[in-house]
């Protein structure tokens, strides 16, 4: 490794640099293989024995499981909020100040993908099955639950105005704040990788803070953490999607939901991402993304048809105005009476945001070069809250609706007489009309969410532990989409929701100050980049 390093300011916060970092002179190559040691090394054994130790031993890991998630979101809220809080006001600073118009890759460089395919694949990769699993689920959750702990603020449905409070709890999660974590990790890669010609890894983004050492001990725990957070981050989606997707089929095809079927579909979806990943971006991510947006587009537009047009609209811009007024109190974490909501949901939500951050964040910052930051921000933080904003109300909204009229029958079972979530989305389906076609199609969605979940996720995994090298060999992503899938299964299989997200949490919360660190060094970055205009 040769590195040529020049200080454009005494003030050692300012800098810039022109790397000729080899990366190949820091891997070992064993049967053709391209692996950043000891990454791959340690990260791949110790999730194995995670796998193995979770199988043989089920009822142990449903016991901790089950007491980690809450205890973790109890203890930490506070960091949690705050420190999301903080990398949101970051990014909205990011678009108004001038450091907003420099340009990912330099001055001239041009965007790889046009407008839909980069909004499509981001939308894909940063939502994954979330708005089909959770549309319906938690804005009618909150609304209805016992004890109105789980409501937002613990605002009282009954007073007028106040009927879509559910709905204002759910964009939160869904909306700003979420997405702020993803445009700040994404933008930070960006920026080290093709501005400052730095591998598209992790521990590029603390060259500021660290230097040389990035490529050593402290480099390797990064980005170890970074797998480890990406990994269980995934994996609680692709849990969430797969029991979805089990109570598709039985709606559908009349198949009883059992943890066999769910492993069977963990094997069966992981085996068609596998066929994703080996023809890859272009033709396997790409396309699948672009497919699930025209699918997602569809069904979104038969649902706002079927209940009403005007009434979607008048709902959507009611909450959005609650929603906006409403802000500051929900990001607040002191004196909180609703704890069921704060607790079980916000800061599991924030520690599920930041686990994923670094593979959502790599997928972006790798499809985004030739954007400006100011572009990149509002792309990847103003518009899909925008978007979720639409959805949860018009879904989570007309389900409301129905149910204050009396109707909603399988809505009803699933999220209020029985906490079945995996249902709420068909139990809704079946107050539409066509049920019988739209039925298997929404199941085709979730299907294909799942995947290009998995092959977009084992493509970050793979850029990660090969040190940033984005033409690693096919059988490494291969190996990691096929480890993604036993991690959901050990999960499943080892208790179950709870586990999953008790996983997710677990990694979100000390990955929380990894992303805090790299807001500060982007600054630090995107000032020195500034100068070149």
């Amino acid at each position: 490794m040769t590195e040529n390093k020049k200080m454009l300011d005494p003030d050692p916060r300012v800098w810039d640099f022109e790397t000729e970092y080899e990366l190949g002179q820091d891997n070992v190559r064993p049967f053709g293989l391209d692996i950043h040691n000891p990454v791959f090394i340690v990260a791949s054994v110790l999730i194995m024995a995670f796998v193995l130790l979770s199988l043989a031993n089920q009822e142990a890991a449903a016991s901790f499981f089950g007491w980690l998630r809450p205890w973790l979101t109890s203890t930490f809220d506070w960091f949690l909020v705050l420190s999301v809080d903080a990398i949101t006001l970051f990014c909205l600073a990011l678009i108004v100040l001038p450091v907003g118009k420099v340009r990912i890759g330099g001055k001239d460089a041009t965007p790889d993908y046009s407008y839909a395919g980069w909004i499509a694949m981001m939308f894909a990769a940063g939502i994954g099955i979330g708005l089909l699993f959770f549309g319906v689920l938690e804005p009618v959750y909150y609304n209805f639950s016992e004890g109105g702990n789980a409501r937002p603020l613990n605002i009282d449905i009954t007073e007028p105005g106040n009927e879509y409070i559910g709905v204002v709890g759910t964009i939160h999660h869904w909306g700003l704040e979420g997405w702020a974590v993803y445009a700040a990790v994404g933008l930070s890669l960006a920026i080290f990788c093709y501005n400052l010609n730095l591998p598209l890894t992790l521990r590029s983004a603390f060259y500021p803070l660290l230097g040389e050492r990035v490529w050593g001990f402290w480099g390797h725990l990064i980005d170890t953490l970074a797998v480890f957070a990406t990994l269980f981050g995934l994996t609680t989606s692709l849990g969430l999607g797969a029991q979805q997707v089990a109570a598709g089929l039985n709606e559908v095809f009349g198949i009883a939901p059992s943890p066999t079927v769910t492993v069977l579909l963990i094997i069966g979806i992981t085996l068609i991402a596998l066929g994703s990943v080996l023809l890859g971006m272009d033709a396997g991510v790409k396309r699948l993304s672009e497919i699930n947006m025209i699918m997602a587009v569809a069904l979104f537009i038969f649902v706002i048809a079927v209940t009403g047009v005007s009434a979607a609209i008048s709902r959507y811009f009611s909450v959005m105005v609650d929603y906006v007024t409403l802000l500051p109190a929900l990001s607040n974490p002191f004196g909180r009476e609703d704890t069921s909501f704060f607790h079980g949901w916000t800061t599991f939500y924030w520690a599920w945001w930041i686990a994923w951050s670094p593979f959502v964040g790599m997928f972006i910052a790798r499809i985004s070069k030739g954007r400006t930051v100011r572009e990149f921000v509002i792309c990847a933080l103003v518009a899909p809250t925008v978007v979720c904003a639409l959805w949860m109300s018009t879904f989570g909204g007309a389900a409301i609706d129905m149910l204050n009229a009396g109707g909603a029958e399988g809505v009803k079972a699933t999220v209020i007489d029985s906490y079945a979530p995996e249902g709420a989305l068909f139990g809704f389906l079946k107050e539409l009309p066509l049920y019988s076609i739209v039925a298997p199609i929404s199941l085709l969605l979730i299907v294909i969410f799942f995947v290009t979940s998995s092959d977009s996720g084992s493509l970050v995994i793979d850029t990660i532990t090969a040190g940033g090298k984005m033409d690693a060999p096919v059988i490494q992503r291969v190996f990691w989409c096929t480890l993604e899938g036993l991690v959901a299964i050990a999960l499943l299989l080892g208790g179950g929701l709870n586990a999953l997200q008790g996983a997710a949490v677990s990694m979100g919360i000390p990955f929380t100050l990894v992303v805090l660190i790299m807001c500060y060094c982007l600054w630090l970055a995107l000032r020195a980049e500034e100068k070149k205009l």
